[in-house]
């Protein structure tokens, strides 16, 4: 039998959005204005949440050396962490640096200064009661409208998976965090000076069953 081709639809401003999106390590020296990033957070809060019960907090930093210095600290509890894992040598300790400064993409000096939130200026820790067993769903959710409504508004995110070590500096007092919660996401959010190719998806993970 011929197979008939459709024909590609266009996609709708919010397909555009989302497939526009990238995760961006290199930015501007500009700030975002703070209402921008009230309005992002905003977007945030309109994520669905297991029984509506919103368990996200937002810490946000915007001074530009508070955020070396949360970053410094961070990136060095993280090598400590890779250190205590049982793998030693130096091989151990070159993996965990390729993973915290994304070697694979080629050695970034402007990077290495801000090892973990690479210069944005705006950095959003997200956080949520640590007895609520849904929370990482739901923090999961804000954060995509976070970083697609940052991207409908000329602005770009990364996730950084290392801002959750940030509990474990000596300087993690400074965002008046309560013990109640937990840190399970940061977010950096700024102008970006990059544009990275999108990454292969996999198209192999699709199944009608009926």
């Amino acid at each position: 039998m011929e197979r008939t081709l459709l024909a590609p639809v266009e996609k709708t401003e919010t397909e555009k959005i989302i497939y526009s999106r990238r995760a961006v390590r290199r930015y501007k020296n500009k700030p975002v204005d703070r209402q921008v990033v009230e309005e992002v957070l905003e977007a945030g809060r309109m994520a669905p949440s297991a029984m509506n019960r919103q368990p996200w907090q937002f810490y946000v930093l915007t001074n530009k050396e508070t955020i070396k210095a949360f970053s410094k600290e961070i990136a060095g509890v993280a090598m400590k962490g890779a250190l205590r894992s049982g793998v030693s040598g130096i091989a151990q300790m070159l993996k965990a640096a390729s993973g915290l400064l994304h070697l694979s993409r080629g050695v970034d000096l402007h990077a290495i200064k801000d090892p973990v939130f690479y210069g944005a200026p705006v950095v959003i820790f997200l956080t949520a009661r640590r007895d609520n067993e849904w929370a990482s769903l739901d923090i999961g959710m804000c954060a995509q409208n976070i970083m697609l409504a940052a991207k409908s508004l000329g602005l770009d995110t990364c996730p950084v998976g290392f801002g959750k070590f940030v509990e474990k500096t000596k300087i993690f007092p400074r965002l008046h965090v309560p013990a109640s919660e937990e840190v399970k996401l940061a977010i950096i959010l700024g102008y970006g000076d990059e544009s990275p190719e999108v990454h292969e998806r996999t198209r192999d993970n699709l199944l009608f069953i009926d």
